[in-house]
C-alpha cells in the first residue's frame, strides 16, 4: 500500500476520542486568537486580496504566535485550521488532516527540515487537501487524489523566516489544498503514487505502518511569546532568572544543541520580524523586557541601542549531535555580571510544550494579550462561528489591477 493510499484511509475511517475534539477545539480558539491579534499589522492589507484559506492562514502565523507540533516541526494549526473553515469544515475535518500532517511530517523527517524546507508548507499542502476533502465529503479515494494534486504546491523555504513571506508561503499552502480538493470533488484524476514520489525526491521516507491513534501524536505545543518556537526555551529559561540579573551584564554565554536553534538564521537583526528568529535577540528581550511580547518584536524594539548592545554580548555554543525537534536536550545560560558574578540556569521544558501545558488562566491570558476582545469572541466559538469572525475582520478585498 502507498503511504498516500494509507494516509487517505486514515483519514476517512478516523473516529475522534475526547481528548482528540479537545485538542481540536484548544486548536480552533489558539488561532482565531492569534490571527486576531493581527489586525493592525501590515500584512493584513497586502493579504486582502488572497482566498480565504490563503488570507486567514497568513494572517494567523504572522506574528509567528500560533502552535506548534514539536515532533516534525510543523505549525499543523495555522494551516488546517484555515482550511477547514474556508471548506465549511468542523472538528472532523481538523483532526484528519492534523493527523495526516502529523505523520506526513514524520515521513519527511528531521533531515527534510534541516536541508531548509518549511516543513508547515511541505506537509501542510496535502494536509489542507484532506482537511478540505474531509469537508467536502471525498471517499479515501478521493482524499488520495486530492493530496497528490497538492504536492505540485507543497514547497516553503526557510529563506523566508524574518520575512512576509514566511506567513504568506503558509497561506499558499492552505489555499492550495482546498484548491486541490475541489479539483477532486470536481473529477480532476491524478495518481495518488506522486505522494510517495516526491516524499522520497525531498528527503523522505514513505510509509504506509504509522499509529492510528491519537489523532495527533505527540499533542500540540502552544507559545507564550510570538516569536520562532526555537525562541520559546531560552526566553522562559531567562525570565526563571532575570530578578537575580543586577548590574551591567558583560556575556551572555549559550549552551544549546545545534538543531534546536536552526531556524534562528537572523544573529544580528534589522527589523521585528527578523526578531522573531535570532537567539541573541531572544536573550536580549527576555533581559530587557518584563514580558516578552508584540511590543518586543517591532522595528524600534529590535533597533534599541541597549538591545543592540547585548546582542554583541551573547555568544552561542552549538554542541554537535543528532537532532530529532526543537525541544531536543536543554539549553544552558551563563549571565557574566560586572564585578565577577555570573547568574546561570537551564531548562529543558518550557512553558507550554506538550509535557508542560498551560492552564486555563495561562490560556485566557495569552487570549487578552491578543486583544482586550478576544476572549468575549472565544466564548462558546465553534467552527462555523469563527469562519464568521475570520470573515468580519479579515474581509476579501479585491485589488485593482
Amino acid at each position: 500500500m502507498t503511504a498516500a493510499r494509507a494516509l487517505a484511509e486514515w483519514a476517512h475511517d478516523h473516529r475522534a476520542t475526547p481528548d482528540d475534539l479537545a485538542l481540536a477545539e484548544r486548536a480552533l480558539a489558539d488561532t482565531v486568537a492569534v490571527a486576531l491579534a493581527a489586525r493592525a499589522h501590515p500584512l493584513r492589507s497586502i493579504a486582502a486580496s488572497l482566498p480565504d484559506a490563503a488570507r486567514w492562514a497568513a494572517m494567523a502565523h504572522v506574528l509567528d504566535f500560533d502552535d506548534l507540533h514539536t515532533g516534525t516541526t510543523t505549525h499543523i494549526s495555522v494551516v488546517t485550521v484555515p482550511a477547514v473553515l474556508a471548506s465549511g469544515g468542523d472538528a472532523r475535518a481538523y483532526l484528519a488532516g492534523a493527523g495526516v500532517m502529523a505523520r506526513l511530517g514524520t515521513m519527511l523527517g528531521w533531515g527534510h527540515y534541516a536541508a531548509g524546507w518549511h516543513a508547515t508548507c511541505t506537509a501542510g499542502a496535502p494536509a489542507a487537501a484532506v482537511v478540505a476533502g474531509t469537508a467536502l465529503g471525498l471517499d479515501a479515494d478521493g482524499l488520495a487524489t486530492a493530496m497528490a494534486l497538492a504536492v505540485p504546491s507543497a514547497g516553503g523555504m526557510q529563506e523566508a523566516f524574518g520575512t512576509h513571506g514566511k506567513a504568506l508561503q503558509v497561506g499558499f499552502a492552505a489555499d492550495a489544498g482546498v484548491r486541490a480538493a475541489r479539483l477532486a470533488r470536481a473529477g480532476a484524476t491524478a495518481d495518488p503514487r506522486v505522494l510517495d514520489a516526491w516524499l522520497e525526491r525531498v528527503g523522505g521516507k514513505p510509509a504506509a505502518d504509522f499509529p492510528a491513534a491519537p489523532a495527533v501524536p505527540g499533542g500540540l505545543a502552544v507559545k507564550l511569546f510570538p516569536c520562532c518556537y526555537a525562541m520559546q526555551r531560552p526566553i522562559a529559561a531567562l525570565r526563571e532568572v532575570r530578578e537575580q540579573v543586577r548590574g551591567e551584564v558583560t556575556a551572555v554565554h549559550v549552551d544549546t544543541p545545534a538543531g534546536t536553534v536552526h531556524p534562528l538564521i537572523h544573529d544580528r537583526p534589522a527589523t521585528g520580524l527578523e526578531g522573531k528568529f535570532s537567539l541573541p535577540y531572544a536573550v536580549a528581550a527576555a533581559l530587557l523586557d518584563d514580558h516578552p511580547g508584540f511590543g518586543s518584536f517591532t522595528d524600534e524594539a529590535v533597533r534599541r541601542p541597549e538591545a543592540r548592545k547585548l546582542m554583541e554580548r551573547v555568544h552561542v555554543e552549538r554542541l554537535p549531535g543528532e537532532t530529532s525537534s526543537l525541544l531536543d536536550g536543554h539549553v544552558t545560560l551563563r549571565i557574566g555580571l560586572a564585578g565577577g558574578g555570573e547568574v546561570r540556569t537551564e531548562l529543558t521544558l518550557p512553558p507550554g510544550a506538550p509535557r508542560r501545558p498551560l492552564s486555563e488562566s495561562d490560556l485566557r491570558a495569552k487570549a487578552t494579550v491578543c486583544g482586550v476582545d478576544v476572549p468575549a469572541l472565544l466564548d462558546g466559538l465553534t467552527w462555523s462561528r469563527a469562519a464568521q469572525i475570520l470573515r468580519t475582520h479579515f474581509p476579501y478585498q479585491c485589488q485593482e489591477a
